[in-house]
């Protein structure tokens, strides 16, 4: 079984191509269990699945977290698999990806920059109060996509100087909290100004921090924007991988697009080996 290793803004993804694997879709969430375990196998916060399109896209991408459930998207993910789908034919320097939640065009900017259109909000509720640890969380809550990919934006002041662990708790209480039925994608954040934000995110299905999160930062932008915390035309968004940038298209108070732009990095190619894998 060849993989290919691709991370954006560090968000790291194991990428499989199912048109020549063939492997039977059940066997995905173990083996995104077993490859996505850090120190123990490749490692990776999620697995990609390339597999022919079905609704009109040049090809699709399944996704599953690094706990084996199925994720509806993933932006960063969508980048470099729009990368992948460049540099392996699979499509030209502009691509249309189908995805569990909807088509999601992308753009070449230049070897390693890609931009990705990320599906149209489903859900905006820029005003939802959430008691967790004994205080009320003033949240905004997004969901990206149909069926929608939920993220609750958090402000943070000082972020950049937090304390990882005491978010840490705080994370992982609001992503379980029932004020989000579907779970949530938890987005602390901290305006620096109308262009610019520092954010960190807890992630469903990783169940811990990841270095960036796209869909996180695109809802996150959105509804700052909505709130006029921020401009909405190439803002960025410091997160520990790196930046990515986000913009919003408004007819009013409508959303149209959301853009995201930020860096891709191929990592490795290769044959998996685990035994682990081969033993289930």
């Amino acid at each position: 079984m060849r993989f290919t290793k691709m991370n954006g803004a560090g968000n790291d993804f194991i990428i499989l191509d199912n048109r020549t694997e063939r492997i039977p879709r059940d066997r995905f969430p173990a083996i995104a269990r077993t490859l996505c375990r850090r120190r123990l196998s490749i490692g990776a916060d999620g697995l990609m699945v390339v597999e022919d399109a079905c609704q009109g896209g040049d090809y699709r991408m399944l996704f599953y977290n690094a706990d084996g459930s199925e994720g509806e998207m993933c932006g960063n993910g969508a980048r470099c698999i729009c990368r992948y789908g460049f540099e392996k034919g699979l499509a030209g320097e502009t691509q249309r990806v189908e995805t569990p939640s909807g088509l999601v065009s992308g753009a070449r900017i230049d070897r390693r920059n890609y931009r990705v259109r990320l599906t149209d909000p489903s859900v905006i509720d820029l005003h939802r109060p959430v008691e967790a640890l004994g205080k009320i969380w003033q949240c905004a809550y997004v969901e990206l996509g149909t069926p929608g990919l939920p993220h609750a934006a958090v402000p943070c002041p000082g972020l950049a100087h937090g304390q990882r662990e005491e978010l840490r708790e705080l994370g992982r209480a609001l992503r379980f909290h029932p004020a989000f039925p579907k779970g949530a994608n938890v987005n602390f954040y901290d305006v620096l100004g109308p262009q610019s934000i520092v954010e960190l995110t807890y992630e469903r299905g990783v169940e811990d921090f990841t270095y960036a999160c796209g869909t996180g930062s695109g809802s996150t932008v959105l509804a700052l924007a909505l709130l006029g915390q921020v401009s909405g035309r190439d803002v960025a968004v410091s997160v520990p991988g790196g930046m990515l940038r986000v913009t919003i298209d408004r007819e009013g108070e409508s959303v149209r697009n959301i853009w995201l732009t930020g860096p891709t990095n191929t990592v490795c190619e290769g044959e998996v080996l685990d035994e682990e894998l081969w033993e289930q």
